[in-house]
């Protein structure tokens, strides 16, 4: 098993925008395979390649274990645009880089994607319920948003002492993480 930290919230890379992949060279593949075994140790549903500490547009999803999503297979997105969106919807979302917090974010309801697969071909789907929001979510990563950013200003600033203690570590979580080591200030 090739599982990979989780970079936590208060890390810089979560808040950087993500490079367009070029070719899916071994090295990818490897990302791509840590990154589904990750998530899946993680009971997460979605992951971005800059929660583990990789700045490419890469993510994986896989909603094949909750009931909005049966029968749905894993997948693979490489360099994902929104290309169009429809209607509006709220639900509870969490985030594997932000443990124990949920908030209702507002994100459109459907969704057209497109994006790369893991072999380089371009594709095209609609996307809604689950579907659509797991990639909304992950998609954000990739361009340096997380969802709290979705939230009021006053909401934030009543998750701050949370999100602190997220940022220095002090979060039980089931998986691997990286803690943002602040810089020592120079005398």
């Amino acid at each position: 098993m090739s599982t990979l930290p989780v970079y936590l919230y208060g890390n810089d890379i979560l808040k950087k925008k993500a490079k367009p992949v070029e070719e899916v060279s071994n090295e990818e593949l490897k990302l791509i395979k840590a990154m589904f075994e990750t998530m899946h140790e993680s009971n997460g549903i979605g992951l971005a390649a800059n929660q583990v500490g990789e700045l490419k547009q890469i993510l994986v999803v896989d909603i094949s274990e909750m009931e909005a999503g049966k029968g749905t297979q894993p997948l693979v997105v490489i360099n994902p645009e929104i290309v169009d969106e429809e209607g509006e919807s709220e639900y509870d979302e969490g985030c594997l880089s932000i443990p124990d917090l949920r908030e209702t974010v507002k994100r459109p309801e459907r969704i057209v994607l497109r994006y790369n697969d893991i072999n380089m071909k371009e594709r095209e789907m609609e996307a809604d319920g689950l579907m659509a929001r797991v990639l909304q979510h992950e998609i954000d990563h990739l361009n340096g948003v997380l969802f709290i950013d979705h939230l009021s200003a006053a909401k934030r600033t009543l998750l701050k002492s949370r999100l602190t203690k997220i940022a220095k570590g002090e979060v039980e979580t089931s998986y691997e993480v990286v803690v943002n080591v602040p810089k020592k200030k120079k005398r």
